[in-house]
């Protein structure tokens, strides 16, 4: 496995590792997440809270497959991870055509809604994941020193996607700060 390999591994990982735990980080964390799904009107409200399990499960199996050090289990791994952005792609961009506002529970945390820019993420990290996968299928010789550098980029690039939503919204306009008087 080269460099490439290893910093893809560790981004998708740290993402993987960030959103499931965001989305099970308590009942309330859950709970939002299970209303964020049934808000996206893609799957009947009966079934939100399945499939809001669902999505944590298979992201906590992407976790452990990219935890076990077999290149076979890695691989495994960012193919399922592939799948599962493919899915999230779909659902956002059917929620968002559809017109829907809901808050991006990602990551678990952030109240931004769904948009482009969490399809572009997600296409992003889908072409990241299956490049990845070649990549550590692919033999490589390493050095610790790069393998180290490689390691620290991945974490923290995904480290950046996950708070992407947040860094955004330091940039999004506001119309009045609070405890600014109007008028003067």
């Amino acid at each position: 496995m080269g460099y490439l390999g290893i910093a893809i591994h560790c981004l998708i990982g740290v993402v993987f590792l960030v959103s499931s735990l965001g989305k099970s980080a308590g009942r309330r964390a859950f709970d939002r997440f299970v209303i964020s799904v049934e808000d996206m009107r893609i799957v009947p409200s009966r079934r939100a809270r399945s499939v809001a399990r669902a999505v944590v499960v298979a992201e906590c199996a992407v976790c452990v497959c990219l935890a076990v050090p077999v290149v076979a289990a890695t691989v495994a791994g960012l193919v399922v991870a592939t799948g599962l952005l493919a899915v999230f792609t779909t659902a956002i961009a059917v929620s968002v055509r559809r017109g829907v506002r809901t808050p991006c529970r990602c990551f678990g945390a952030s109240a931004g809604p769904l948009g482009p820019r969490h399809i572009v993420r997600n296409v992003a990290l889908a072409a990241a994941a299956v490049t990845g996968a070649a990549a550590v299928a692919a033999p490589g010789a390493t050095t610790p020193g790069g393998a180290a550098v490689a390691v620290l980029g991945g974490l923290l690039v995904g480290g950046l996607v996950a708070a992407l939503d947040d860094i955004l919204d330091l940039f999004r306009p506001v119309d009045a700060a609070p405890g600014l008087a109007r008028g003067r």
